[in-house]
């Protein structure tokens, strides 16, 4: 009933935003007396948001034409080099690269939001590297007879994509770049790949803002996740997909459950931002009007995660603590942190992070015994939340030269 509820209400909803962009097309088109009368430009702007803020958004383009190194601008090819049920591998490849360039899988989350939600992050390392991505899949749109999805099949996933990638020719796989939630998975993934002396392992692994201890500084994501037992969330949180999509009868976590958890965790942030498109729009500063806009594009542009990924995580991550615990297993087998060797490790936090606390990301540090200290790197970037930490300016411009850095040091 949770997801027929959710339909009912988009329908209503989408009618309205439909309704509101009319009438704020009428309120502020110049052939018509409106927009020069009384309140008609404030309520047209007041429309616009309405509509805007009630829109339906589907899965977003990755749009990434060409990017800018020195004053020059390079064509970038996109292309999908792996398809797999659960999710392809992309490439991006910009013109101007030298044939030997180095490649980085960067591994995008599957925690209600598509992986286009990483794109700033892939065209800043578009500038010296050859960049494929996980492009995770909406669960609601895979078949039943396709079968499940866990954090097991996420794992053998991310080798797989690793072993497409192919190793160097000088020895080892690629770099990997782990954002938030996948820190775990690809963290356990380089520790098989070490442990089986595999070829394609990663040379240098970055993590950034991932929850390997979500005991180090709590935030309320992990409260919440740590205060219910896992059986009130698989009554309270997980949905059948209706008849209308082409996963119906799939077991779903909702993406429109974790927006919501999203939002309401910063409710009076993102109020005041309409507020302020609001202002923007009845100013005429369409700039900064479509800057929030296109923000709140992608953010609202969620997608559904398979039920039993999403409650092993929540009870493998944040309830059992699995990976510094030393419990974490893997088709049966017991995985051990202590067999990273090769892999270099840096780990990335950001230091107003209210999703991934200080500390958790750099627990995988100590929890790593047997790679030589000179191997790992712990970089705290200050004044950046979550979000800052892979996109926007500080990212630009303060963190992606660390990462770049490491990886020359270790590639």
């Amino acid at each position: 009933m949770l997801y027929h509820a959710y339909e009912l209400q988009r329908s209503w909803l989408s009618s309205a935003s439909t309704w509101a962009s009319i009438g704020s097309e009428m309120l502020s088109n110049p052939a018509l007396p409106f927009g020069y009368m009384g309140m008609g430009p404030m309520a047209a702007s007041a429309l616009e948001v309405f509509a805007h803020a009630t829109a339906t958004y589907g899965k977003p383009a990755w749009g990434i034409e060409s990017v800018t190194v020195g004053r020059k601008a390079f064509p970038v090819v996109e292309a999908t080099v792996l398809n797999k049920p659960f999710g392809d591998l992309k490439r991006f490849h910009r013109e101007g690269l030298p044939k030997d360039a180095p490649r980085l899988l960067v591994v995008a989350p599957m925690s209600g939001h598509y992986a286009t939600l990483l794109r700033g992050t892939v065209e800043r390392m578009l500038e010296n590297y050859v960049v494929y991505v996980t492009d995770w899949a909406d669960a609601r749109s895979v078949p039943l007879h396709e079968g499940h999805f866990d954090l097991d099949d996420y794992m053998d996933y991310v080798i797989e994509f690793l072993e497409h990638i192919g190793p160097n020719k000088n020895g080892g796989g690629a770099h990997a770049m782990a954002v938030c939630q996948p820190s775990v998975p690809v963290f356990a993934a380089t520790a098989i790949m070490n442990r089986d002396k595999h070829p394609c392992a990663p040379r240098t692994l970055t993590m950034m803002g991932g929850p390997i201890d979500t005991r180090c500084s709590p935030t309320s994501v992990n409260d919440m996740a740590m205060d219910r037992p896992i059986e009130w969330f698989r009554q309270n949180v997980i949905a059948t997909v209706p008849m209308q999509y082409r996963g119906h009868g799939r077991r779903v976590y909702p993406g429109f459950m974790q927006l919501a958890g999203f939002m309401s965790m910063n409710l009076g942030n993102h109020m005041m931002s309409h507020y302020e498109m609001f202002k923007h729009l009845t100013e005429g500063d369409e700039a900064s009007a479509q800057a929030t806009k296109d923000f709140y594009d992608e953010y609202r542009s969620v997608c559904d995660m398979t039920a039993e990924f999403y409650l092993q995580t929540v009870q493998e991550v944040f309830q059992d603590h699995s990976i510094p615990n030393g419990t974490f297993m893997h088709r049966g087998k017991r995985i051990d942190l202590g067999d990273i060797t090769e892999t270099a490790l840096l780990a990335i936090e950001g230091e107003r992070d209210d999703i991934s606390g200080l500390g958790q990301t750099r627990a995988a540090l100590e929890l790593t015994p047997n790679l030589n200290a000179g191997k790992k790197r712990y970089y705290m970037a200050e004044g950046a939340g979550h979000y800052g930490i892979f996109n926007g300016s500080k990212w630009r411009g303060k963190i992606a030269p660390v990462v770049e850095e490491f990886i020359a040091a270790h590639g």
